[in-house]
């Protein structure tokens, strides 16, 4: 019974919210298409992903008609701001830092960061066992704030446009390791030839101070509406059984985290 009234409010509130910002709008999603397996472009030119169905399922749960668009990492947060899209679908944490410029929804997913770094390296997550070192990560992300403040002092920080080129670097020896999200590393790395020979090392890092409070979806200032439609989206794909679906068809464990 409680299930099915948890269900029956989850509905209630995507009516509702969706009234407010109007079933049937247009909504522009931007997302980066270089995050596997999160948000990618697969050989024939398509957006995929665990970021791309959920959004697809939200806007569906929403009664909106959503369009994607493809936009660089460094450059998502600034895009939004422009109006090039209305929200931001894109494994983008939810951080203090961040929301002094956007707003968000609540999470769809949290996973922690950690390093990686090749077989028989015997590199340890301690300031005596990585100084010196050259640490490949992506630009303007938490896990570049967290490798800067807390190592930046005795490591060389090499920052990226993209988590592809950070792996292109780490594997022709030019970065000794590398830090990102865990669940990217392990799809779109060590699960690769080209990763074969790589490992993790060291512990899983979620300090919310640098990794925030999870993914959500990053909304311009003063659109409450469309976060609140997106927060009770979230809600009934979760109840409805849409969202375990969808992660099913990625992962073999619940990312959505505690």
């Amino acid at each position: 019974m409680r299930r099915l009234i948890s269900v029956l409010a989850a509905v209630l509130a995507v009516t509702f919210m969706t009234g407010a910002a109007q079933a049937g709008q247009k909504v522009k999603i931007g997302t980066e298409g270089a995050y596997p397996p999160f948000n990618s472009i697969d050989k024939d030119g398509k957006l995929v992903g665990f970021d791309i169905d959920i959004a697809n399922a939200l806007c569906d749960a929403a009664g909106f008609e959503c369009e994607f668009v493809v936009q660089d990492w460094d450059g998502i947060i600034p895009g939004l701001l422009a109006k090039k899209y209305d929200a931001i679908i894109a494994s983008m944490s939810i951080t203090d830092e961040r929301k002094e410029k956007v707003d968000f929804t609540n999470k769809y997913y949290n996973t922690p960061g950690k390093f990686f770094a090749r077989k028989g390296s015997g590199l340890e997550v301690t300031p005596e066992g990585l100084k010196g070192k050259t640490i490949a990560v992506q630009r303007a992300t938490t896990h570049e704030n967290f490798l800067t403040d807390n190592y930046g002092s005795i490591v060389t920080v090499k920052s990226y446009a993209t988590q592809d080129e950070a792996y292109l670097d780490i594997v022709s020896g030019r970065a000794d390791a590398g830090i990102a999200d865990s669940v990217a590393v392990m799809d779109g790395f060590l699960n690769t030839d080209q990763g074969k020979d790589f490992q993790f090392f060291g512990p899983d890092f979620t300090d919310p101070k640098w990794f925030g409070e999870g993914a959500g979806i990053a909304i311009r200032k003063g659109e409450g509406d469309l976060v609140n439609a997106f927060n009770a989206a979230i809600a009934k794909i979760r109840a409805d059984g849409t969202y375990a679906k969808i992660n099913a068809k990625y992962f073999d464990f619940d990312v959505y985290g505690k």
